[in-house]
């Protein structure tokens, strides 16, 4: 990918807050980019144009402090949005990495949503509606994250947010007070054992998190239970074996609801897939997920009720900065439905441009 980059630019005249500790080293910008355009022909789904047109922009600006420190600063700009999302990152010589996310999904656990091999993307982002509730944990928050010097590629992360309601804050302000969603702090623990320098064990990923809700202390509810504080968990494992690619993990989500018997009680998340490089320049995958809704007033042996499913079989070609994906895609009970119209299948097309 080709970037152009505007060097020797003062990182203080982008960011003042870090004025006083990047004046000793000036800065630069790369900016990289890039263009999708995309065909569906989903059964059910689409009825007006098909045709459709994505385009990014990614500033990166990168310095270093005097003790070697290496900071770097990202702004995204995605699908015709004016400014998405941006994260300071500080890379330490040896206390391992810093990171301040705007809500980008990229710290905690929420980066191991659905962490499968894949020839493109997740089987909930290839054209067609899935509905799954994943986990998220303080990720889609305004979030602080310390991740551990690597030790052979392995590494634990450990994320905060002083309260995670998921939402964008920009300087000099602060997000909103106890809302509807009663949501206070969240924390994050994420480890991941990295074991490529082994061809007999696999990469193995396992994560918690725990956000309380201002509401766990109101009276007893109608089946004699206070509302709890809301949990998250994720293990998963992925295997390499030459070209090919495997993985599966288990994740599920708690939201702590015991006052109403109807109320959804959580999520229980199953996801698998094996990836196959072809060559250098073509892979392909197959990818499926799983998705259990449940309820307070079932059972323990019988929560999970309703089901989701979907399913992709995806291939990617790169020519240089072009490439073509193909995903072929079907999805059962979309956003747990049970009627027919829950039920679809398609094929998307796309032409990515980078530059």
């Amino acid at each position: 990918m080709k970037m152009h980059k505007l060097t020797k630019v003062g990182f203080s005249a982008l960011c003042g807050s870090l004025a006083s500790v990047a004046a000793a080293h000036a800065g630069e910008l790369s900016v990289t980019g890039g263009a999708t355009t995309t065909y569906v022909s989903n059964s059910g789904t689409v009825t007006g144009n098909p045709i459709g047109l994505s385009s990014g922009i990614l500033f990166t600006g990168t310095g270093e402090l005097d003790n070697g420190t290496a900071f770097t600063l990202t702004l995204s700009q995605t699908d015709q949005s004016a400014y998405s999302v941006g994260s300071i990152t500080l890379d330490t010589p040896s206390m391992g990495q810093f990171k301040i996310s705007q809500a980008t999904g990229g710290v905690g656990i929420d980066v191991k949503d659905d962490a499968m091999p894949t020839a493109w993307e997740e089987t909930d982002g290839a054209g067609l509606t899935v509905g799954h509730n994943k986990i998220s944990g303080v990720g889609g928050s305004m979030a602080v994250q310390w991740k551990s010097p690597s030790m052979m590629g392995s590494t634990i992360a450990f994320a905060y947010a002083p309260k995670n309601d998921g939402k964008q804050v920009n300087d000099k302000a602060a997000s909103g007070g106890a809302g509807a969603d009663n949501k206070a702090e969240g924390w994050d623990v994420l480890v991941d054992l990295n074991t490529a320098h082994s061809n007999m064990l696999p990469n193995v990923f396992a994560g918690y998190s725990t956000t309380s809700v201002y509401n766990n202390s109101k009276a007893l509810g109608t089946n004699g239970d206070p509302d709890d504080d809301i949990e998250e968990a994720v293990v998963g494992a992925t295997f390499v074996i030459g070209p090919v690619k495997l993985g599966a993990q288990v994740s599920g989500e708690w939201l702590g609801n015991n006052q109403t018997e109807t109320a959804v009680a959580g999520y229980k998340n199953i996801a698998y897939g094996v990836s196959f490089n072809v060559s250098d320049n073509l892979s392909v995958s197959w990818g499926k997920s799983e998705s259990k809704k449940g309820f307070v007033s079932q059972e323990s042996s019988a929560r999970y009720t309703s089901t989701g499913e979907a399913e992709s079989i995806q291939m990617a070609y790169t020519m240089g900065g072009a490439s073509i994906k193909i995903a072929s895609n079907e999805v059962e009970n979309a956003s747990y439905g049970t009627t027919t119209a829950s039920d679809n299948e398609g094929t998307t097309v796309a032409l990515s441009l980078a530059f």
